[in-house]
């Protein structure tokens, strides 16, 4: 057995949950509001070097603090729920040594904006099976932290290039034309900070990168308190394995600034460049999402909706109706067949 941590509300001894609306801890049964310094430091450190001093191996089956009940988890969970008396608890031991995260980003949508959002979103979509947005679907929307790996460097950056200048007239019968050559030399150094990369094999890489940007200003020091109340997942994944395709993707980036820096000329000719990647760093954070998803059947796959937990952003792959479809065509193309064959008639 692993330890574990849950919040309790001091007044009444119910859960408490981490509220993104009012950024404080919150007791559903006394309706208690707590901030966020008040239940950090010392059972999270407690339980940090606990884990760290003990040398064992992390295992998947965790005891409930409020009912006593076994809760097994994969090997990425980190915060979860207890399915027996739904109380939040988070895997302390997940996230500790090199796996405890540098930062967080806690969520600024509740489930209620998030149900909002998800329905708004689903008003513009005709074709979509009713299961898909039905009342129980929706009540299983969740909100979870992902890890991602911040990339950040400052790029050093040089241009050297020709530029012509191209100047074109006529005098009488004649047409001249005049060509004036520049040496043109560019330079500059450009900060880049926290290029996210999703850090979690088993996510859906296109939806949780498709739910990008983060307002990565706003990242504040990881504290476990964060959790409470929302699933999380512990990176398994490593920096090199994004290493060589995003240090190309920044280079790339580099190089087009400085092109496309080179202006007023009619023709730029560029003859050696210089990008060189400086102070690197990598750090893993815990970002915002929530998610949906949708299991056909009849398809045999599984459909993501997902919302940034943060922005607002929506991201999602859906499933279509072919009943709806069929409808559609009943409706559209027998009219206009039955239409073409009265002109064909009376012509």
């Amino acid at each position: 057995m692993s330890e574990i941590i849950s919040y309790k509300c001091p007044n009444c001894g119910g859960p408490l949950k981490f509220n993104p609306q009012k950024q404080k801890y919150a007791c559903e049964y006394c309706l208690s509001e707590f901030a966020q310094d008040a239940f950090m430091n010392e059972e999270e450190k407690t339980q940090e070097e606990k884990k760290e001093s003990s040398g064992k191996a992390e295992t998947l089956l965790y005891t409930c603090p409020s009912c006593g009940a076994e809760i097994v988890t994969d090997n990425t969970t980190a915060a979860s729920f207890c399915y027996y008396c739904h109380n939040p608890v988070i895997l302390s031991g997940r996230l500790s040594g090199e796996f405890h995260p540098d930062y967080v980003i806690p969520f600024s949508y509740g489930k209620k904006e998030a149900v909002e959002v998800f329905r708004d979103w689903m008003k513009k979509k005709r074709y979509v099976p009713k299961a898909f947005y039905s009342e129980d679907q929706i009540e299983k929307i969740t909100g979870v932290y992902f890890p991602y790996l911040l990339y950040s460097c400052t790029t050093q950056g040089s241009v050297e290039a020709s530029g012509e200048r191209i100047r074109v007239w006529e005098s009488g019968d004649r047409r001249y034309t005049e060509t004036q050559t520049y040496e043109v030399h560019r330079s500059g150094s450009m900060p880049v900070k926290y290029v996210p990369r999703n850090a979690l094999k088993k996510a859906n890489r296109k939806l949780v990168e498709g739910v990008l940007p983060f307002e990565t200003d706003k990242l504040k020091p990881f504290q476990m308190g964060y959790l409470s109340g929302f699933v999380a997942e512990r990176r398994d994944m490593e920096n090199q394995e994004f290493t060589e395709e995003l240090k190309t993707e920044i280079r790339n980036f580099a190089e087009d600034t400085l092109r496309n820096s080179i202006s007023s000329y009619d023709h730029v000719r560029v003859q050696n460049q210089d990008i060189r990647l400086e102070d690197e760093t990598w750090e893993y954070a815990l970002l915002p999402v929530w998610t949906l998803t949708y299991n056909d059947g009849s398809r045999n796959r599984i459909y993501y909706f997902t919302i940034n937990g943060q922005t607002g952003k929506v991201c999602g792959e859906l499933p279509v109706d072919k009943g709806k479809l069929m409808l559609l065509f009943a409706q559209v193309f027998v009219p206009v067949c039955l239409l073409m064959l009265l002109v064909g008639y009376f012509i």
